[in-house]
Parts: C-alpha cells; structure tokens; sequence
C-alpha cells in the first residue's frame, strides 16, 4: 500500500512537471521489451483524475512488463551464452576425447606392429628350421621312394614273369582241353555198327565226360584263383593222358571186335558154302517136282514181301511219331517272343507236362513222348536244339526277346536238367565262344573245316557273311547272359540256380585271360555286359568294377596288336 501510495506520488510530482498537454507513447521496435517515448504531442480531452490516476496505473504495469521482458530476454542471452559455452566446452572435450582415442588407435598398431614383426621373425626362424628338417626328411624319403621303385620294379618283374607262366600255363591247359574235346567227340555214345552188334561204347562216352568235366571245373576253378598252377598242368595232363588212352582202348576192341567179327562171317560163310554143296548134290541125286517147287518159290517171295511191308510201317510209323513229337517241341517254342509275357506260363506248361509223359495236344493231335521207347531223349535232344536256334535267330533279330526265352529255358531246366546239358552242349557247338574257347587252326586241315569250327555256317564251299555270323553270335551270348540271370518265377527257387551268375563271372574271367579276336572278342563282351553286366554289378559289387577297369587299362589296348583268324 505504500508502494502504491509512493508511485501514486512519484506520478503526480511527474505529471505536475508537465502540466502541458503531453503523453507517453510506447512503440514496440523491432526488439520487444524496448521503451520508446513518441515525442509527439496529441491533443489529449481533459479527463477527470480518477481517470488520470487510472492511466498512470495501466502505464506503469506497462512498463513494468516491459521491463519483464528485458530482463526475460537478457535471461534468455545469458542462458545462450551459457549454452554456447557449454557447447564449446563440450566440442573441446570432444576433440580432446578423439585425440586420445586416435592415440590410444596409434599405440594399440604401432604394440601390434612390434608383436607382429616379432612374430614374423619367430615365423622365419621356425620356418628355415621347418625347412632344415624338410630337407633332411626329403633325403630321407627320395632314398625310401627309390627303395621302393626299385622293390616294386622287382615285384612287377617277378609278377610279370608270374603272369607269362600262369598265361603260359592256360594256354597249355586250353590246348588240352581242346586236344580233349576233340578226343571226345570220337566217342559216339550211341555207336552200334550193324556188323558189330555186341559193341557198346557208352562206358567210353560216360568216362570221356567225366574226364571233361574234371578239365572243365579244374579250368574253372585255377581262373577263379588267377593262373593256374604247375600241378592243374599236370592233372590236366594226366587227363589227356587217360583220355588217350581210353581211346587207344576203344580203338582196340573195336579192332578186337571187327577181327572176330571177320573170323566169325569167314566160318559163316565156309558153313554156308558147304551146306549149298551137300544141297546141291543132294538136289542132283533127287531133282524135285516141278509144281511143289514153284510152291515153295511163290511162298519164301510172299514171305519176303510180307516183312519188306512191315518194315515200311514199322519206319513209317516211327517217322510219323518223330514228326509229331518234333511238332510238339516247335511250335510252342516258336511262339516265345516279346509280346507273349502272359502265354509264356502256358507254353512252359505245355512243354513241362511233354517231358513229364502227359499227353499233350499238338496240332489237333494228341501227343505222348512214350509212344517210343527213345521218344523222351528224341524230346530232350530237340528241344535244346530248338532254344539254341531260338538264339540265332529270334535274339539276333528281337535281342529284347532273349529274356523271355531265357525264362522258359530256366523255368525247364530246373525241372529237367537233361534238357539244360544239351542246351549247353548246342549252344557249345553253334558258338564255341561260350565256352569260352577260340579255335586254333591246325596243318592239314581244310579251310571249310576251320571255318565251321569258328562257328560259320558254310555252304557249297561258300562262307556265311561276316555281319550275318556276328548277328547270331551276339544273339546267342545274349541268351546266355539272360540265361545265367534268370529264375523261372514260378518254381521252386529254395535251390540255386542250375547256372547262374558265377558262371557268367567265369565266362568273362576266362574271356579276359585270352588274347583278343578283332570284331568279335569286342561284339561278345558288348553283348554281354549290356545284358547282365547289371546283375554283376549287384551280385559282386566292387570286383566287377575292378574287372571294368581291368578291361579298360590292360585288355581293350591289346585290340592293336590282335588279328581275326576268320578271314
């Protein structure tokens, strides 16, 4: 209250001064809170001094708020100034801060450049010692690796000379095989020679077999280990040996045989000649009469014409059974192919129930294998030989026929080993590298004959063509290596296969230990692998591609220096 009375003063004492008409303007400038007087003079009404005292108040609080808010805004540039300060202080701090840190950086590289160049030279020093040591070790190691070249170029010598001996010592024992064979093919199991009725040559040909058969499996099983050794050459040579002499012996009693056979009609015929004299005489001295003589004439040709006849029927009857028994094994084998998967269980059924006695209808006819008393092996003899040609031809044409042929063949030969032998024994002779056996060419012997040993067919002096003989020669492999793969499904397959898959790896065994034939060596591995090179592959795994690599590196080179006796 006294504030107010002292202003209320101070303004009269003021307004007392100018008592001229006068007031106080206050223009805001372009900074606010600045005070300006506008000294120009504005007439001004009188006014009452209630009114007075009321303007003066209202102008005080005005400048007192503008004297708020100069203090207000030198507040606000102090507080800048503060912040600019700080700001300043801040950014120094800053770089203060950088300068340590960048600092701190160089020390921090120019420590690790000290420890990495100390390192380094602790590096160089372990890598001249590492390197002392490697030159001794690599003196140490030349002087080992020559040892070794040295010890392996001894051991591929001594293997080398091995593997001439053992390749040497095959060859002997095919050579044997082949002297063999041929042995035994002078065997006819079935001789009987009209004048010598009482010679019976099957204990030769069984022997003779056997003898085979043991040269066959000795082969077999010395190619299963590598190289055969020196004593197979000698069992093998003790075979030949008994085989010569088995055959020295047949020859013998069939000479013994025609001897006493010779003795025999000579005394037949002394006898013979003897009684036609005493009859002659005895005729002389009694001549006959005409008519009971023309009786007995007319009687012994009645006679003679009456077996002359029944022999004709007897052969007729048996060429009638042969053709129908023959029929009987044809057709249905005739009608194997490609697109006879469902008939194949009725044609194996056909020909199952043939071998087995049943009757069995043929062309409208029924058919029985006991009409004959030879009728069964007539049976089993041309069915072989049928799937055998099934082989030249169907499988040479359709090679995807090969396996349902090969079917049946295994479905039968389960069930009827005797047709199995014989297919062997024709697909043998049709194509004797299934055994595997290359021809060797003998002096003396004709062309033709050497040709129809390799397997031509030869004809009026005149040779099959090359690419028609490989075409049945592929056809035949390929039925083989079907063969040797398959399992009649429906039979009984708690036993082994009758041949199967080790034979195919002794084929190819034997095949690779011998010296290749241009064209056809090559044709018949083709044929083969692509057959059943996939079940090989199953059955023995990493060996048969030690096998594939085998024929890659060291057997297919050997086509350079090989040559093709067919031509």
């Amino acid at each position: 209250m006294c504030s107010l009375r002292g202003f209320l003063h101070e303004f009269l004492i003021v307004y007392s001064v100018t008592d001229s008409t006068c007031m106080l303007a206050l223009q805001g400038s372009s900074d606010p809170g600045v005070l300006e007087v506008n000294q120009e003079v504005l007439p001004i009404p009188p006014v009452s001094k209630m009114a007075k005292v009321e303007g003066c108040i209202q102008m005080y609080e005005e400048i007192y708020r503008m004297k708020g808010r100069e203090r207000l805004r030198q507040r606000q540039e102090q507080q800048e100034q503060m912040v600019r300060a700080a700001y300043d202080m801040a950014r120094e701090q800053l770089k203060r801060f950088d300068e340590m840190k960048e600092l701190k950086r160089r020390q921090e590289i120019q420590e690790l450049r000290e420890v990495m160049e100390k390192s380094l030279k602790e590096t160089q020093g372990q890598q001249e010692k590492l390197k002392e040591e490697h030159r001794h070790r690599a003196k140490i190691l030349n002087l080992k690796l020559r040892e070794a070249e040295q010890q392996r170029q001894r051991q591929e010598e001594q293997e080398r000379l091995r593997r001439e001996e053992g390749q040497e010592r095959l060859r002997r024992l095919y050579s044997i095989q082949e002297e063999l064979l041929q042995l035994n093919q002078q065997i006819d199991p079935n001789y009987k020679h009209k004048d010598l009725p009482k010679i019976d040559l099957s204990a030769y040909s069984n022997r003779g077999n056997q003898i085979c058969g043991l040269v066959s499996g000795l082969i077999r099983t010395s190619s299963e280990r590598g190289f055969p050794s020196q004593m197979d050459v000698a069992n093998t040579e003790q075979a030949l040996k008994e085989m010569r002499g088995l055959i020295s012996s047949m020859q013998q009693e069939i000479a013994a045989a025609v001897e006493e056979k010779k003795r025999k009609d000579e005394q037949e015929k002394k006898q013979k000649q003897e009684e036609l004299l005493k009859k002659q005489q005895a005729e002389a001295q009694t001549p006959a009469p005409a008519q009971p003589s023309g009786g007995k004439q007319q009687k012994k040709g009645w006679l003679e014409w009456w077996w002359v006849f029944l022999i004709v029927v007897v052969l007729l009857q048996v060429k009638k059974i042969r053709m129908e028994l023959q029929k009987a094994v044809t057709i249905p084998v005739s009608q194997i192919s490609t697109i006879a998967g469902s008939q194949l269980r009725q044609i194996f059924d056909k020909l199952n129930n043939l071998l087995s006695g049943k009757p069995v209808q043929s062309v409208g006819e029924t058919v029985l294998v006991t009409q004959h008393p030879q009728g069964l092996d007539f049976v089993h003899y041309k069915l072989a030989e049928k799937f055998v040609k099934q082989g030249e031809e169907e499988v040479a044409s359709h090679r995807e026929s090969a396996f349902p042929i090969a079917l049946v063949i295994s479905g039968i030969w389960e069930v009827h080993p005797r047709v199995g032998e014989l297919f062997l024994a024709h697909l043998h002779k049709k194509c004797p590298y299934s055994v595997p056996f290359y021809p060797a060419y003998k002096e003396g012997a004709s062309m033709e004959e050497y040709q129809r040993m390799l397997g031509y067919l030869v004809q009026d002096s005149k040779m099959e063509e090359e690419d028609h003989f490989l075409k049945r020669m592929s056809g035949l492999i390929r039925l083989y290596a079907a063969l040797i793969q398959l399992r009649w499904p429906y039979g009984n397959k708690q036993g082994a296969h009758p041949h199967g898959l080790s034979y195919g790896w002794c084929w190819l065994a034997q095949m690779l230990n011998m010296e290749p034939l241009v064209v056809v060596t090559a044709t018949l591995l083709y044929d083969f692998l692509e057959v059943c090179g996939h079940a090989l592959m199953k059955q023995y795994h990493c060996q048969f591609w030690k096998l594939l690599l085998l024929m890659q590196e060291n057997y297919i080179p050997r086509y350079d220096g090989c040559v093709w006796d067919g031509k």
